[in-house]
């Protein structure tokens, strides 16, 4: 037997070392502590987190929340019910610099504050953010003052996500949508079709970023190229709420490959 084995069989009986001496490090979240609270529904966020999160000392974990597929102002209010216990789920007793939820029009519909106080339910006095709080403190550190907006909703849902923007300062002069109210299927809207709607909205008026609405939208991987083509900041749900989560975390680098946002 290997003389540097830590067991080794002595006149029959095996010896076993125990209270081996051991250091304790930061950990895989020591520069950062994410909590996610993710729709049934969705396809995207997770995918995306982890590209836009592969930071060394930064971790995101996350749990599920009852949802319908079908996106409507009913069962997006659903959603608040179950919004505290789906928080109390993620790493109970571990502490998390940052709560976020995974559902822009979600967050419009049951409104920031209440969304922010079911997860403090679970998670007294953490940081929070949702896909709509980061895209307007993106939006702001960007400098955008008019903004085109992309969605998949329908027009009731539109209309309350417009003026969601526009009562915090924010011109939407523009809007695209889609049109489609089941989540499963937004979640499989080509990446080309995006492009090609954002190339719309660009071309169809003057403005500063590029919004794009919905977590189940593929955007993070084509941000940085769509924006060097149209020649303006391009941001989404999940892409800005990514951003926000690492700055609320602590976490100020630049993270490349992700666009101008990601820059700031």
């Amino acid at each position: 037997m290997n003389e540097s084995a830590l067991r080794r069989v002595e006149s029959g009986q095996a010896k076993s070392l125990t209270q081996l001496p051991f250091t304790l490090d930061g950990g895989l979240a020591r520069l950062g502590a994410i909590g996610l609270i993710v729709l049934a529904t969705d396809n995207t966020i997770e995918h995306e987190f982890r590209r836009m999160l592969a930071i060394d000392g930064v971790a995101f974990y996350e749990t599920r929340i009852r949802n319908a597929a079908e996106i409507n102002p009913t069962t997006l209010a659903e959603m608040e019910k179950g919004m505290a216990a789906a928080a109390g789920l993620i790493m109970p007793g571990v502490h998390l610099d940052v709560v976020a939820y995974g559902c822009t029009s979600g967050t419009v519909v049951i409104g920031e504050e209440k969304v922010f106080a079911r997860i403090r339910e679970a998670r007294p006095d953490v940081a929070c953010t949702t896909p709509i709080t980061g895209a307007i403190a993106g939006l702001k550190a960007l400098g955008a003052s008019r903004v085109a907006l992309l969605t998949p909703y329908i027009e009731e849902v539109n209309q309350m996500l417009r003026r969601f923007i526009e009562t915090r300062g924010i011109a939407v002069p523009v809007m695209g949508s889609f049109n489609h109210e089941n989540d499963l299927e937004v979640a499989r809207i080509s990446e080309a079709s995006i492009k090609e709607a954002v190339r719309r909205l660009v071309a169809a008026e003057r403005i500063d970023a590029v919004f794009v609405s919905c977590t189940s939208l593929r955007v993070a991987a084509i941000a940085e190229d769509l924006e060097r083509e149209v020649g303006v900041p391009v941001t989404s749900s999940n892409h800005a709420m990514a951003w926000h989560c690492l700055r609320l975390a602590g976490y100020k680098e630049p993270v490349p490959g992700f666009g101008s946002l990601f820059k700031i």
